[in-house]
């Protein structure tokens, strides 16, 4: 079976700036190695033979550094949208997907083993595999609880909240794109709105390995110190 996957990289990495003034976010380095680049070595090591870059923001520079994909073994093609469709919009200008593919965005580092999260999903027949990893935020003060009449009723120290998370790794079924309108901006949050309102049933995937989304400055910041000791677990050695 070939595996087929589609990364997002058309957005305007906002929330990274200045870092992509002069570079699109999927270009900014980790290491030696653009994110995007670290990505595609990872796919390629699991299996993933061709691959499309859905962009738009600075798309030629994109397109003038990974080209057809050869020097990574692999096929890349393009999608470009004219407006911005934010994370799911883009599947509908996609006219060739197979029965299922996988979706991520571009900014992710990760050492999660793409092959074995994508067969499992395809095994089950699934609709829509969301990769989910468990985050923990600590408050900085002390909370308190009070009741209507404004009576202390608890108080916590510091309390650490942890909750669930998209890690921005889907895998999907083709079935997907029934749900999605044609060139309208349709993000995630959409696609799961309208798919809890249809009783539409969405597999949650955890996991608890490595994982860091690279799109705000702390975040890139972090990743960039741990990538040299991260390599061998990143399966990105030479192609």
């Amino acid at each position: 079976m070939m595996k087929r996957a589609v990364i997002l990289a058309g957005g305007r990495g906002l929330r990274l700036r200045p870092y992509t003034v002069a570079l699109p976010k999927p270009l900014m380095p980790v290491g030696e190695y653009p994110i995007l680049e670290i990505i595609i070595r990872q796919l390629r090591h699991y299996g993933f033979t061709h691959i499309t870059l859905a962009v738009n923001h600075q798309a030629d520079v994109i397109k003038a550094f990974f080209q057809d994909g050869k020097k990574w073994g692999l096929n890349i093609h393009y999608s470009l949208e004219t407006t911005p469709l934010s994370t799911m919009g883009p599947l509908k200008l996609i006219e060739d997907l197979p029965a299922h593919f996988l979706v991520m965005n571009g900014d992710v580092l990760s050492d999660v083993n793409y092959g074995d999260f994508f067969n499992e999903h395809v095994a089950n027949d699934r609709m829509f595999t969301i990769l989910a990893y468990t985050r923990q935020d600590q408050v900085d003060y002390g909370v308190l609880r009070a009741d209507e009449s404004s009576t202390l009723k608890g108080f916590d120290e510091k309390p650490v909240n942890k909750y669930l998370v998209s890690m921005g790794i889907y895998a999907v079924s083709n079935r997907v794109l029934n749900h999605i309108p044609d060139n309208t901006a349709f993000g995630f949050d959409n696609l799961m709105r309208t798919f809890l309102k249809s009783n539409v049933e969405v597999s949650v995937s955890p996991y608890n390995g490595y994982w860091m989304d690279i799109g705000r400055p702390d975040d890139y910041i972090q990743a960039s110190e741990e990538f040299e000791g991260m390599k061998s677990v990143l399966k990105i050695e030479e192609q």
